[in-house]
């Protein structure tokens, strides 16, 4: 069977794929107008910003918590309810920012938000999984980042011309999210799936070890992604403190910079991953650990060089910088997917993002503390640890591989018609030579 060409016409063209890609666009692109502009409207409402800082944290942290009751909801066999759910709770929390101003509205909003936005990885995963096949995951999957990132960044541009008329179109912003939002979620509630919404049952003799076992390679691939989890805020936090502190340039860089990286992921991804489509997904989680390790190295000799050379450097380095964070993006999710049984999928996707979301919520605490030590404080303890995250996953790939031939070899044992669990080779040496005498065991 052929791979499935990796396009957005592909995404559309799977039963329910273009529901689905209309209601991440939608759902993105109002989200975008009003995200940039969320901590500025906390402060113009009241809160000072150590206020705004405390109640995001709240909130993402509330929605770390909800993650793992999304797991058992996906694992109880729910696929579009998850995500519609995850959805209509981000647009209450945004209509609570509009219509309730002040300490109160805007915290419990932050949490609601909070609570949508950590459990969304997961339930649109599962509902990916859903709609298109094995062949076809990684191609919807990547097409539905690209549709979100497009959205995302026409959203903040719309934005950032509508805030230019006044700080009281910031209210609308929130009225426009929520609606989008509550848009997406309709749409998604409509998406046929093509399959039972029921996931595979376990098997009735399942002990809670081999629960254990089945997420025992989840458990690894979510220790070795935390490191990875840093490249999110190094666009954001790391990179800019870098140019503008350390080599003393002009805010035109950072910006430039993370344009361009933004427009070279909604370019390439889905050409990268058409040509990544015949590799296994842990080889590119792999060769993703390298590329961002080689970039922080990069960018500490960047900020080492400094002046207009290093400017430049850290600059060019955003190249392998956004590839290695496309073979992330293109590869985790998939791997943890096949790397779990079908009746703990939704487990195994919760503990995924409960690893990446406490990453992502203590590395700006880490990234600022460590940079104010001092650069090499910073990129080297950060390439080490994704490179321990990277050797971590090849590992775990020879081990899959050796466990992977011995079912093989089992399987074939009993389809030879003998007992895998019995039989076995003696081996007896004999004038120097060694022979192989099989033991049949017949088993009432």
């Amino acid at each position: 069977m052929t791979t499935t060409r990796t396009t957005l016409r592909e995404l559309v063209r799977i039963p329910g794929g273009g529901r689905y890609a209309l209601s991440a666009t939608v759902e993105a692109a109002t989200s975008g107008m009003l995200r940039p502009f969320i901590v500025i409207y906390a402060m113009l409402i009241g809160l000072s910003a150590r206020q705004v800082g405390m109640t995001l944290t709240a909130g993402m942290l509330a929605g770390l918590g909800a993650v793992p009751l999304a797991g058992w909801w996906i694992d109880r066999g729910a696929r579009r309810a998850p995500a519609v759910a995850a959805l209509l709770v981000r647009a209450v929390g945004s209509l609570l920012l509009a219509l309730v101003p002040g300490i109160a509205g805007f915290a419990i909003g932050a949490v609601l938000i909070g609570v949508g936005t950590q459990i969304a990885p997961p339930t649109n995963s599962a509902l990916v999984a859903a709609l298109a096949g094995p062949a076809q995951r990684a191609a919807a999957l990547a097409a539905g980042r690209s549709l979100r990132n497009a959205g995302l960044g026409a959203g903040a541009l719309l934005g950032t011309v509508l805030v230019a008329r006044g700080p009281e179109v910031l209210r609308w912003l929130a009225l426009a999210t929520a609606l989008g939002c509550a848009f997406g979620a309709a749409v998604i509630a409509r998406v046929p799936l093509p399959h039972q919404d029921v996931p595979a049952a376990a098997p009735a003799a399942a002990t809670k070890e081999a629960r254990g076992a089945g997420l025992r390679t989840v458990t690894t691939l979510a220790l070795a992604g935390i490191p990875y989890a840093f490249y999110a805020d190094i666009l954001e936090i790391a990179l800019p403190l870098l140019l503008v502190q350390g080599l003393h340039a002009s805010l035109a860089w950072p910006s430039g910079i993370f344009v361009a990286n933004t427009v070279m992921v909604i370019a390439l991804q889905l050409v990268v991953v058409v040509r990544l489509a015949k590799w296994p997904h842990r080889t590119v989680l792999f060769w993703s650990g390298l590329l961002l390790a080689a970039s922080y190295l990069a960018f500490w000799l960047g900020g080492a060089t400094g002046g207009g050379p290093g400017t430049v450097l850290v600059a060019l380095v955003i190249v392998p910088y956004t590839l290695g964070e496309i073979f992330y993006t293109s590869s985790s999710v998939p791997l943890v997917i096949e790397s779990a049984p079908p009746h703990l999928m939704g487990r195994a996707l919760a503990r995924w993002q409960l690893s990446y979301g406490l990453a992502r919520a203590v590395d700006p605490i880490i990234i600022t503390g460590l940079l104010s030590l001092g650069a090499a404080a910073l990129w080297l303890p950060l390439a080490a640890a994704t490179l321990l995250g990277a050797a971590t996953v090849r590992l775990d790939t020879r081990r899959h591989r050796l466990h992977r031939s011995l079912g093989q070899s089992m399987s074939h044992a009993v389809a030879d018609g003998g007992s895998p669990a019995f039989d076995g080779p003696l081996t007896k040496s004999v004038h120097g030579e060694t022979r192989a005498l099989l033991r049949d065991v017949t088993v009432e």
